[in-house]
């Protein structure tokens, strides 16, 4: 299915200048500066980190600890169940102090399985992976490796990145996304900036693992420094790296958008960027990948940008995996005053959080704390009046607003027909809304009752087919039993004769074969010396009754 889908082959390396459009999309205000304003910095390590078994895309890691256990930094505490899925580490050394439901970073505001360490300060490391030298490593152990290591995508979506790089497909262009487009999010840039060389490094391995003919390194064209300190280091070697600036129009650091400018290609509808021959990684996830293979490290902390008027030195700090806002924010110096909410992400993809007793997972880049003049609460929803300025901005070239209507009513069928699935809720369409209506939370709901529907339906499949399987081995089971009787009723009209009792012919068949049995296994009577006249007499009766059984006209004597 996915060769219908094929790209022709790309433009080659040197006609990448020429940009594309999608649909829609939207000139936000930037808020940036405040963020970039100083080097990245750590949070240090906080009295007690909570890790969610569920931080990627796939099946939860299973525990592998329990309460009372001594951990050290970059020891396994859960492991991958399944292909989809990925290891979770210890960011530092410490006491597992429980294993409990926690409150976590999700939209739903549901608690979820966690493990909690009470850290000890030393940040005693056990043994870490070895290095390995890429170059003379197979792409299938590579991907091992980076599994391993627990690392997923660090742009937001969190599938693990083994997957993506085993691909099915000759990959004709890697897509390196370094554009970080929502507002108020600087993470990546502070990234590119700070580690420039660890970013290249990790997309020269993955260049050894796809072996693709083409790769693009996107960034947007308001981050002159990132830009500078990517190309001083491609200055100096000859890596096939091609760094391509794009316009700073929300989405664009969408994988599909993104994928639109670079290549004027489209992802077809339920398909994946591999079926048109591209991969597409963030910066954050190959630099990941770098400390992973030429470190040995596994993931266990990220860059997060923590900014907002809610805060007092926004900035962008290393956090470990686990640590909690409360500890991230007051690293940034502490709330402000008017706090109005907080949020896990952007103004536009990210959602509150009803408290700060929420732990930094790996797909955490932003933690924005605000107040009512930078981001009132939402007013409230008024009727739709059909305008169409929804249409205008979704870069998915959708139609909102008979998604809308389609979710609203539940008419879940309807809203897939319309492409549901292929929304990437960027939040464009409630941007413009000029009725206000909170549309991608319709969607979002749609979309969880669809999978939670299907789950359902999943569930009574197997119950039916295990159901249809007992049926079917009680058939079997009652039918072998016939059969045992028939052959057995067969046996015995053979072995009778002609007017004979059957019966009585069986009971005397088996009477045989019990003697047979005794003469071949040379049975010897016991008790049978020193019997008195009386006993042997009593002993040749019941022979003799024995015998009456099968013949009953010795008893007419």
């Amino acid at each position: 299915m996915a060769e219908q889908h094929r790209i022709r082959s790309l433009s080659p390396l040197g006609e990448f200048d020429r940009l594309y459009h999608f649909n829609g999309g939207l000139k936000l205000a930037e808020n940036r500066a405040v963020s970039l304003a100083s080097p990245a910095r750590s949070a240090g390590i906080p009295p007690q980190l909570v890790l969610p078994l569920q931080q990627h895309i796939g099946e939860a890691a299973k525990c592998l600890v329990q309460a009372g256990d001594r951990v050290h930094k970059g020891d396994m505490l859960a492991e991958p169940v399944g292909q989809v899925s990925v290891p979770l580490h210890a960011p530092t050394s410490g006491t597992i102090s429980a294993i409990e439901t926690r409150p976590v970073p999700h939209p739903s505001g549901l608690p979820a399985p966690c493990i909690v360490i009470d850290t000890d300060g030393k940040d005693t490391a056990g043994p870490m992976m070895p290095p390995v030298d890429y170059l003379q490593t197979d792409p299938a152990s590579l991907c091992e490796l980076i599994r391993r290591a627990g690392i997923v995508g660090l742009g937001g979506a969190g599938f693990p990145t083994q997957v993506k790089l085993a691909r099915k497909h000759d990959i004709e262009l890697l897509l390196i996304n370094g554009a970080e487009c929502e507002p108020w999010i600087t993470c990546d840039e502070r990234l590119m900036i700070d580690q420039a060389a660890n970013i290249i490094s990790g997309i020269r391995i993955l260049q050894h693992i796809l072996k693709p003919q083409h790769c693009v390194l996107a960034i947007e064209d308001n981050m002159p420094a990132a830009r500078a300190a990517i190309r001083a280091v491609l200055e100096n070697g000859d890596y096939g790296i091609r760094l391509v600036e794009v316009p700073a129009i929300y989405p664009t650091g969408g994988e599909r958008q993104l994928i639109k400018v670079i290549t004027n290609r489209e992802v077809p509808s339920m398909g994946l960027p591999a079926d048109i021959g591209i991969i597409c990684q963030n910066v954050g996830t190959v630099a990941a990948v770098h400390q992973a293979i030429n470190a040995g490290r596994p993931l266990l902390s990220r860059l997060v940008t923590v900014t907002g008027d809610g805060v007092r030195e926004p900035g962008n700090l290393d956090v470990l995996i686990g640590t909690p806002v409360s500890h991230v924010i007051a690293a940034a110096g502490g709330y402000s005053s008017d706090i109005e909410r907080l949020l896990i992400g952007g103004p536009m993809m990210g959602y509150a959080v009803g408290s700060d007793a929420v732990p930094v997972i790996k797909t955490t880049n932003c933690i924005l704390a605000v107040t009512p003049q930078t981001m009132p609460s939402p007013r409230a929803a008024l009727p739709c009046i059909r305008c169409g300025k929804c249409t205008e901005a979704c870069p998915a070239d959708l139609l909102p607003q008979q998604l809308y209507w389609f979710a609203r009513s539940g008419n879940h069928d309807a809203a897939q027909d319309f492409g549901l699935f292929d929304c990437i809720e960027c939040g464009c369409c409630a941007y413009v809304c000029p009725s206000h209506i909170p549309l991608v939370q319709y969607y979002r709901h749609a979309k969880t009752t669809i999978w939670a529907q299907e789950k359902q339906k999943q569930a009574a499949d197997v119950a039916r087919h295990r159901h249809e399987a007992r049926l079917a081995r009680l058939e079997r089971i009652k039918q072998e039993r016939t059969e045992r009787l028939e052959k057995k009723k067969r046996a015995v009209s053979t072995q009778g004769s002609v007017g004979e009792d059957p019966r009585q012919a069986a009971i005397q068949a088996a009477l045989e074969r019990v003697k047979r049995k005794k003469e071949q296994a040379g049975f010897t009577p016991a008790n049978t010396e020193n019997l008195t006249d009386e006993q042997l007499q009593q002993i040749e009766a019941a022979d003799r009754r024995r015998g009456s059984v099968h013949h009953p006209e010795d008893d007419k004597g």
